[in-house]
């Protein structure tokens, strides 16, 4: 079964998201704007969401994190949650 690790930052909005993304792209670390800014309880983590199989995320999420390339920030992904801002950390397929 193909697993992951990722780390991601949730917010509210698309703009936030965007910003976010481009001060991470500028050099601003990834954990330190999650525990400055996600929305979600992994948040104080630096958004670190373990290890996980496919199908144990939301269908947006999921799709992303077993595509994407591993440390490369992608997003905003829009999900029921909101956007977030996603980064693999790992995969085994």
């Amino acid at each position: 079964m193909a697993t992951a690790s990722a780390r991601h930052i949730l917010v509210d909005s698309e703009e936030l998201c965007n910003e976010l993304k481009a001060r991470i792209q500028g050099g601003e670390d990834f954990a330190a704007l999650a525990k400055e800014y996600s929305s979600c309880p992994s948040g104080k983590q630096g958004g670190e969401l373990g290890s996980f199989g496919r199908g144990q995320m939301v269908p947006e999420f999921d799709q992303v994190v077993f595509s994407a390339p591993v440390n490369e920030v992608q997003g905003p992904v829009r999900t029921q949650f909101g956007y977030h801002l996603l980064e693999v950390t790992a995969r085994e397929d």
